[in-house]
């Protein structure tokens, strides 16, 4: 579910942290190109997904931490406010960063669908925009609709997303490429989607 006020877009963006700093540790806000979002509660495949991931990147690159939860100041003028559902950087790479980190370091980040209606607006197009527009060398899309993994690399500062884009059904193996240097047997993601 998205909550969108109908000025949204005249929200600042210190408007916007305070609404966030007060909301309850069971709602995630995010805005992104002027817009409040709220991020659905994860279920339990969602959280299987990242803990899989987190463990993949782990014994692969060991001098690498998959944050979870950590809000990143998006967009060509950081004026949007991500919470992607993980972030690889270096270890300790945000230590004394706060909640809005900026992206300089981040070296991928990861969203995996839920099964909600702003899924496709969020996830698909909006986030990939920001996050190219950030300059994040990498957007992993674990999409449990489809079955696939998306990887967005060549990220485009200028105009936002991202000039290469490759999709995966459930049961490949995906390189992640570039600064993360990981490959994925994606095959255990076909026991984490209804």
């Amino acid at each position: 579910m998205t909550v969108m006020a109908e000025h949204t877009s005249q929200m600042s963006v210190d408007e916007f942290e305070t609404i966030a700093s007060a909301a309850p540790e069971t709602v995630t806000l995010e805005f992104i190109d002027g817009r409040i979002g709220v991020k659905p509660v994860t279920d339990g495949d969602h959280n299987s997904i990242v803990s899989w991931l987190a463990k993949r990147c782990m014994q692969a690159r060991p001098d690498l931490d998959l944050y979870q939860t950590q809000g990143l100041r998006v967009d060509a003028y950081r004026r949007s406010r991500a919470r992607p559902d993980a972030v690889l950087a270096p270890e300790a790479h945000f230590a004394g960063h706060g909640e809005w980190a900026d992206p300089a370091g981040a070296l991928m980040v990861v969203e995996v669908t839920s099964y909600d209606s702003d899924t496709d607006r969020r996830d698909r197009h909006e986030k990939p925009a920001a996050y190219g527009q950030a300059g994040i060398p990498l957007y992993l899309l674990i999409d449990r609709d489809s079955g696939t993994v998306t990887v967005h690399t060549s990220p485009d500062r200028h105009v936002g997303g991202y000039r290469d884009v490759r999709v995966s059904k459930f049961g490949e193996t995906v390189a992640l490429p570039g600064p993360v240097g990981v490959e994925l047997d994606t095959e255990v993601l076909k026991s984490y989607v209804r």
